[in-house]
């Protein structure tokens, strides 16, 4: 029997949508506070999805109807101020003034992608023809892909680890989901532009999920994707707008110039600047990678260093929409053991 109780969830994404959805189902009232205008997170602004090319909008109708419970309460375009614990309640201000109590609050803020102007040798922002992995979402789902001067592109190229596994921006982990991306997206290209030829330049290749390296395998093999080891060092502008890269290709040894059509940047997952805000004014761990620190990486991953408050999804690591979804499930189960006065340690 489930006690009744109220949580506060901070995070309308795929994980704040999935918990608040398992908990309402529970008996257990929420309060689901989104900082945009819009729930959905990440996954409403993608066409398709990995492995299966699957229509983004169908998770996120799933997860519309999942939160869309009698006991959800959901608040868009509001932001925490204020989060403290006084006399067993959670007590939460928004930067309305509003106040809200819960019994508990899962911390479900995501990640943001990473700002791939911070890397200038891409030319991200000074270059018309160089996009990041979310533009290029944009582009199929507008049923567009040109150049800045509208013509059909020929030779496209795809960075992977853009703001992963790189110390220079101080990102040494890895993002997790930049090849699988890459190899997705370099599909699509190729579905929509037969004729052009599509390049992919990674460090290596990790495709750590269920039928990713099938996928990869389908690329080369059903859609002549050529993948080139190495890291490109530089992007350039030509006189004509197309861009210039130079790479040097690890696997045989010797550096290469192309000049292709577009670049589209596989820009890495960051802490969010959400998550980051609420970790401060809550006095929540961070770990080493920036994102926010789990008790314990076998057992307590939904569980931080102040009772009651608990984390949902990639606010904790990177992680694709399956783990997501799963992660926030876990979370719901320990929160209402929580409210249950089941001891979690």
């Amino acid at each position: 029997m489930i006690m009744a109780g109220s949580v506060i969830v901070i995070g309308a994404g795929s994980a704040g949508m999935e918990v608040s959805g398992v908990l309402a189902r529970s008996g257990v009232s929420v309060t689901l506070i989104e900082k945009t205008a819009n729930t959905g997170g990440h996954v409403k602004n993608w066409h398709h999805l990995f492995p299966d090319h699957r229509d983004g909008a169908d998770v996120v109708s799933y997860m519309g109807v999942r939160a869309g419970h009698k006991l959800v309460n959901i608040l868009t375009g509001t932001e925490i101020r204020e989060l403290s614990r006084k006399g067993g309640k959670f007590h939460a201000t928004t930067e309305g003034g509003s106040e809200l109590t819960g019994d508990a609050v899962v911390v479900a803020t995501g990640f943001d992608l990473f700002d791939c102007s911070r890397k200038e040798e891409y030319g991200y922002g000074i270059y018309d023809n160089v996009h990041t992995s979310a533009e290029l979402e944009e582009m199929f789902r507008a049923g567009r892909l040109t150049t800045a001067s509208g013509k059909e592109p020929e030779k496209i190229g795809f960075v992977h680890c853009v703001g992963s596994r790189d110390e220079k921006v101080g990102n040494l982990y890895c993002s997790k989901l930049c090849c699988v991306t890459a190899v997705k997206q370099a599909i699509e290209v190729r579905k929509k532009l037969p004729r052009s030829k599509v390049f992919c330049f990674y460090m290596d290749m990790r495709m750590g999920g269920a039928s990713y390296e099938e996928l990869y395998r389908e690329a080369q093999e059903e859609w002549g994707i050529s993948f080139i080891r190495g890291k490109v060092s530089e992007a350039g502008e030509m006189i004509d707008h197309r861009i210039q890269v130079k790479v040097e290709d690890t696997l045989v040894g010797r550096p290469l110039k192309l000049e292709l059509d577009m670049l589209f940047l596989m820009a890495g997952m960051e802490m969010s600047e959400a998550g980051a805000r609420i970790s401060r004014i809550a006095g929540l761990k961070t770990g080493e990678n920036r994102f926010l620190l789990a008790s314990d990486n076998h057992y307590g991953s939904n569980r931080g260093n102040v009772e009651g408050i608990f984390y949902a999804g990639s606010c904790t690591a990177p992680m694709n929409i399956t783990e997501t979804i799963s992660h926030a499930r876990a979370a719901a189960t320990e929160v209402i053991d929580y409210l249950n006065g089941i001891n979690l340690k």
